[in-house]
């Protein structure tokens, strides 16, 4: 039984999106939700009466802080934190595992707690779980957190698995501490960035009683696309009936996506020190008042804003305070930024609860993100320097490279997904896609008719060049069957972009990708490797390819090309290959992509792993599925699918309820 009496009041369609209230013992709480971060029982340079005033309903406080200073005996005397700092409202105290993580060179971690010296007194002190709960207790906030062990979430597997256990084994001390005292207890999911470490995680966390579940180890080292579906996979795997706290995360756009993929609970110190920069959040994207363009600017920070800051002071007038390193603005562009967080989540709280979700989402992942291009920004061309001039090399449209080990790879700047992110490129291809497919061996057959392989998301080029430098390597000979190759792109500046930097795109070195940007075409001097290029939107132009045996299907993930990874897509997909062994391989294994793919006729199979997935997927038509030995999903997976709060494919409109009792249904699990 939680003591938070949680209901789940909305689930946006097409998305995770929730709409939810819970009551502690001061006040109740309306989801999505974000706590200001009063780390010193404090939320610095803001006032109470202007975070009340904002409808801040739940602040945080940390306890590893708490303890150092003022102490337990303080709290004690006041009869806790709502008496010390005079909040009527809800407090979250965090453990302090983030705070111990932080300071690796003066701490050391054992079974029993965490090691550390007092930056107060110099003193050691050990935090084990049972002294952070009691320390919880006696401050007493209504919800308090496990202790737990956060590494970088980009460390070695061992490592991130180590901290993994521990934190599970200090979970269930911490609720043994927590004994019959009426505050609300979370558990933490850790894994680092790895996939089944996280689901592992999400399992054993959940097994244990707790009143909800926080998301840990993440803004701390991963990419945003990491983070982001890092997200997506716990919350997968979290019960619908708890809260859902995605800890330390993060910029107004953060939050979004993270709402999107079912979180109802943040914290972030960024509206505060942000603000001490003189950066704001604003419904036009960020503004930072340190540019000289807003040295006479009049009008407020945000026209669409009716905070206190907005109503009084002009661009101006900030922009002044901060040159003369005045103490007020950094108040007025915090209350400012506050107050846009919380008028945010009260605006995807209603949109949730009216079924618009979807459309709010998509208008607002751009806006968001914006950064202050807008303002009196003329000035003098200047010759630009040899670093500037790389950097434009380095961009083209919406995409930008990344080097990392001396491989490169594209990203996209408006989303933030990497294409093959995690993996080299070339070889994530080589092994995901041309190994999986069989394609050498499909390629030595005598079947007089060609072998059609739809590339689906052409991107930097990755995959097909995998397939063509495959092909070029077969023995003299061996290649008896015709290879027709089609790409289907919407935006070809990532290849073009990739074709400029060779040495870090080393499979680009090839005739081939040149001569298909010139021609949409290159046919391979043999005559048996035809490669064709359909650009534009795939939804249509799919009609326009001979129907295929192989689809190598890697668009980016559906919070950037949200269209191709929904049921009708899909369903569309499984009509085309409805009279042949078609073979689809992508490397996402998502519970609503596969119920999607289930649902529109497509029987589906675990495909190989690939970096920190534990595996992939494999879609086949109902002809393949019948000749194929791929291990084909069966009563385990349909049980997980439904318990899990992910069931409905993507894009599935009201009133199409099908699609449930096709995945029932379905002859691969009769």
């Amino acid at each position: 039984m939680s003591r938070l009496d949680f209901r789940l009041e909305a689930t946006a369609p097409g998305s995770r999106a929730r709409a939810a209230r819970f009551r502690t013992a001061h006040n109740e709480v309306l989801t999505p939700t974000f706590m200001p971060v009063g780390t010193h029982a404090s939320v610095r340079s803001q006032r109470r009466e202007d975070l009340l005033g904002c409808g801040a309903q739940v602040l945080l406080a940390n306890t590893y802080h708490l303890l150092l200073r003022p102490g337990v005996e303080i709290f004690q005397k006041f009869g806790g934190i709502h008496g010390f700092m005079n909040w009527p409202r809800s407090v979250l105290t965090d453990s302090g595992g983030f705070q111990i993580f932080s300071l690796p060179n003066s701490r050391s971690m054992r079974e029993d707690g965490a090691e550390f010296r007092s930056y107060v007194d110099n003193t050691t002190i050990v935090l084990s779980p049972e002294r952070s709960i009691a320390t919880q207790k006696v401050i007493g906030s209504d919800i308090m957190m496990v202790l737990d062990q956060c590494v970088p979430s980009t460390v070695e597997r061992s490592i991130a698995r180590e901290a993994m256990e521990l934190t599970h084994r200090w979970a269930q001390r911490s609720l043994d501490a927590r004994g019959d005292s009426p505050q609300a207890l979370f558990g933490i999911v850790q894994g680092a960035c790895y996939e089944d470490l996280r689901i592992e995680s999400a399992r054993a966390i959940t097994r244990i009683p707790f009143d909800g579940y926080a998301i840990g180890g993440l803004a701390v080292g991963e990419s945003i696309q990491q983070r982001d579906e890092c997200t997506a996979i716990v919350t997968e795997h979290l019960p619908q009936d708890r809260p859902r706290y995605l800890m330390g995360v993060g910029t107004t756009r953060d939050l979004l996506e993270a709402v999107h993929r079912g979180v109802d609970m943040f914290d972030c110190i960024l509206p505060t020190s942000l603000a001490q920069q003189g950066v704001v959040f604003t419904s036009i994207g960020r503004r930072s008042l340190k540019r000289g363009a807003y040295r006479d600017m009049e009008g407020p920070l945000d026209p669409a804003c009716d905070c206190y800051t907005c109503k009084t002071y002009s661009l101006a007038y900030l922009h002044h305070l901060g040159r003369t390193w005045e103490t007020q603005g950094w108040q007025l562009l915090g209350l400012h930024n506050i107050h846009f967080y919380m008028q945010l989540m009260r605006t995807m709280r209603e949109h949730i609860l009216a079924g618009t979700w979807l459309e709010y989402y998509r208008s607002q992942r751009d806006v968001l993100d914006a950064r202050d291009n807008y303002g009196n920004l003329a000035a003098k061309p200047v010759r630009p320097t040899r670093a500037e001039r790389l950097a434009l090399a380095m961009k083209r449209g919406r995409y930008e490279v990344v080097v990392h080990d001396g491989v490169g790879r594209i990203r996209d700047t408006q989303s933030g997904e990497t294409m093959h992110s995690v993996n080299e490129p070339a070889a994530e291809a080589r092994s995901l896609y041309v190994e999986q497919s069989r394609l050498v061996e499909r390629l030595q057959d005598d079947d007089p008719h060609p072998l059609v392989v739809w590339d689906v998301g052409l991107g930097s080029g990755a995959n097909a060049m995998a397939a063509i430098h495959a092909v070029e390597g077969m023995a003299a000979g061996s290649h008896r069957r015709r290879l027709v190759l089609v790409s289907f792109e919407n935006d070809l500046d990532s290849l073009r972009l990739a074709l400029r930097h060779p040495l870090w795109f080393r499979y680009l070195r090839h005739a081939a990708p040149h001569a298909l940007l010139e021609k949409n075409q290159w046919l391979s001097v043999s005559g048996l490797i035809d490669w064709l290029l359909l650009p534009g939107d795939f939804a249509a132009r799919k009609y326009d390819a001979p129907a295929p045996d192989v689809i190598y299907f890697d668009p980016f993930s559906f919070r950037t090309d949200s269209d191709l990874w929904t049921l009708a897509s899909f369903r569309e997909l499984a009509e085309i290959c409805r009279h042949k062994h078609t073979e689809l391989f992508t490397y996402t294994y998502s519970t609503q992509v596969r119920a999607a793919m289930l649902a529109a006729g497509f029987h589906v199979a675990k495909g190989r792993a690939t970096g920190p997935k534990a595996e992939t997927t494999i879609g086949l038509s109902a002809l393949a599925a019948a000749t194929t030995g791929h291990e084909l999903l069966g009563a385990e997976w349909l049980a997980r699918w439904s318990r899990s709060d992910a069931q409905a494919p993507l894009g599935v409109t009201d009133g199409d309820d099908a699609w449930r009792a096709a995945v029932l249904e379905h002859p691969q699990f009769r």
